[in-house]
């Protein structure tokens, strides 16, 4: 497992975070599997939002039913987890942000959290009731840190206008094919390609700069209809040559090379995944510490469909 320290707290954490937005299904002997398996691997960090399963917490509650960490395992395990979407809105207001946090606690069954993300922007957002709420909750234990998911720098700089905390992660969707965080800058000022067009308006760097981790979501997703595409010949197939052809370098799976893919980047990206196969969560530890040459880099953002000028 790659690890790297955060630039802003110089806390060491995992290049890969195991997500738990599948697990309402599953019985508590898997889900403890899943949470052993990724504590043997060295994953650091727990992802949860109060919305995963489908109705507020549940996810979280499968999680507190089943999983209960030792002291020395909380202490290794950083649990983040995110609020801010309701049904049919988005809602950044104090007391939302204040109860859904007391919610998620109870449910997981911890008494804080090491991390929480505001979810999708609130385009009604005030930045000083979320300068509230990260207040009271920070001032109370139950919020150690902060960040954001899905946000712009204009987003970000908005909220820093009041939050007094600083802004440690900003969780986006990234893959090899669903790339326009990394794929504008290659192509910047190129005006007849769409690959051109800035839709992230310059989080990357930005990022970078002002030392905020970006994690990854959905990293073996198209971000199209066509879903996964590693094996996806269909759609995909320079690609899945490519990545074939480099696993077997590496003595890996494709899979794993796609995840190489993003946590070589030196932005020190982490990648959030969604699994709920053990074997997976192995592969990925595997794949976050191979270090691809920029050829075996380059060659594989050509082979999703990118442009190099």
């Amino acid at each position: 497992m790659r690890t790297f320290s955060h630039p802003q707290t110089g806390t060491t954490v995992s290049s890969i975070v195991l997500g738990f937005m599948r697990i309402l299904d599953l019985d508590d002997d898997r889900i403890r599997r899943l949470v052993d398996t990724a504590l043997d691997v060295g994953v650091t960090v727990f992802d949860h939002a109060d919305i995963y399963g489908g109705r507020p917490h549940g996810c979280e509650e499968r999680f507190g039913q089943a999983v209960t960490l030792t002291p020395s395992q909380r202490e290794r395990v950083s649990i983040q987890s995110k609020v801010g979407i309701r049904d049919g809105y988005f809602d950044f207001s104090e007391d939302h942000i204040v109860s859904t946090v007391e919610g998620s606690l109870s449910a997981l069954g911890v008494d804080h959290l090491d991390t929480l993300l505001l979810h999708r922007p609130d385009s009604l957002v005030e930045p000083d009731e979320v300068a509230a709420a990260f207040d009271t909750l920070h001032t109370s234990g139950k919020v150690l840190g902060f960040g954001v998911s899905n946000h712009t720098p204009g987003q970000i700089e908005l909220l820093e206008t009041a939050v007094t905390q600083p802004l440690l992660f900003d969780q986006v969707q990234l893959s090899v094919v669903h790339s326009p965080l990394i794929a504008a800058g290659l192509t910047a000022n190129i005006g007849a390609l769409d690959q051109s067009v800035d839709r992230d308006n310059g989080l990357l760097d930005y990022a970078r700069a002002r030392g905020i981790t970006v994690q990854a979501w959905s990293p073996l997703q198209s971000g199209t209809s066509s879903g996964v595409f590693v094996g996806d010949r269909e759609n995909y197939p320079a690609l899945n040559d490519a990545l074939d052809d480099i696993a077997g370098r590496y003595d890996t799976t494709p899979a794993a090379i796609a995840l190489a893919w993003i946590t070589r980047h030196p932005a020190d990206i982490q990648v959030v995944l969604g699994t709920t196969t053990p074997d997976r969560i192995v592969e990925a530890a595997a794949g976050s510490d191979i270090r691809l040459t920029r050829a075996e880099w380059y060659g594989l953002f050509r082979a999703a469909g990118h442009t190099l000028p």
